[in-house]
């Protein structure tokens, strides 16, 4: 099923959350401070990237769809280097040091890099991204998330003919992401895209959210967003892109590779080998919905996908 979804001009100003939203006793409280604001031992550099989010622009991607509150997005999700509790991020995530931080992309381009997060911040333009990012789990969201496309950084390095695939890694460090001690996954986490998927406008890597730094169990400081996809694919941390001529290992489909596919589209028509994926809810919401094709985006990215065997290629 695929569905028109309404563009930046379709948003209302009632829908931007105040400033003082931001500075409430509430937000500071939903997991601490220091979470909240994914702030390190060094908090001058986070304040400056905080400067740097703004001004933003709408993205022409935006949708119209009601947020999902800033408390449930930063106190429920997954991030199974800090505990397998959807909870455990917000309490757990304080340990991680986000700045300073360098993203090393290489492999098969001819000027690989490293780039320093908050340069990267400071000099580039940054997109305010409404989406409705769903996971597996069988919930949804709607996030205000910041961010910039991801193309806009491959292209600084130029793929070369043999970059087919984008493989992305998380940071592997037990010390600051104690979940690591566990051999729930093979650490780092590890994720990838077809290049021609990362090069589409809607994968974006986001720096924040709701106009703000992005925090700690959230991924700070820097993370993948593709909401088309189931969000395990959103792989978050990264200290390494690497673009590959053949397809590279992903956390999740190296231990359930019955279970979790390399592509991971959102599919109502594709059950997962323990439940239904035809019907999702929304948090905070009481009653299911249907869900839709690729997440409700199939008008920017079904052509991606023509003439694969989606059951197959899952």
């Amino acid at each position: 099923m695929l569905i028109r979804i309404r563009r930046a001009g379709d948003v209302r100003e009632s829908e931007i959350t105040p400033e003082s939203l931001y500075l409430s006793r509430r937000l500071f409280l939903a997991g601490g401070a220091a979470a909240a604001l994914g702030l390190s031992v060094n908090p001058a550099r986070a304040e400056a990237a905080l400067r740097a989010l703004g001004p933003m622009r709408k993205s022409a991607f935006s949708t119209a769809e009601e947020r999902t509150p800033y408390e449930a997005v930063t106190n429920y999700n997954n991030f199974y280097e800090f505990g397998l509790d959807k909870e455990d991020p917000a309490a757990k995530a304080h340990s991680l040091q986000p700045r300073p931080w360098s993203l090393r992309i290489d492999g098969e381009v001819a000027r690989p890099q490293t780039f320093d997060v908050d340069d990267l911040i400071a000099k580039t333009p940054l997109e305010e991204r409404i989406y409705r990012l769903r996971c597996v789990e069988a919930w949804s969201m709607v996030v205000p998330w910041v961010g910039f496309p991801l193309s806009s950084l491959l292209s600084r390095v130029e793929p070369t003919g043999k970059a087919k695939y984008v493989a992305f890694e998380t940071l592997h460090d037990p010390m600051q992401m104690p979940g690591q001690n566990k051999e729930v996954l093979e650490w780092p986490y590890r994720e990838g895209l077809r290049l021609d998927e990362a090069m589409h406008p809607l994968a974006i890597l986001a720096v924040g959210l709701y106009g703000r730094v992005l925090p700690n169990q959230n991924g700070a400081p820097i993370r993948l967003v593709v909401p088309w996809k189931y969000g395990f694919k959103s792989i978050k941390s990264i200290v390494r892109i690497r673009l590959t001529e053949r397809q590279p290992r992903t956390a999740w489909n190296v231990a359930a590779p019955d279970e979790y596919g390399f592509y991971a589209n959102v599919n109502p028509d594709v059950d997962h080998p323990r439940w239904s994926q035809a019907k999702e809810r929304r948090i905070g919401d009481f009653f299911r919905r249907d869900t839709l094709m690729f997440n409700g985006y199939g008008d920017e990215v079904a052509q991606l996908y023509s003439g694969m065997n989606l059951r197959r290629y899952f």
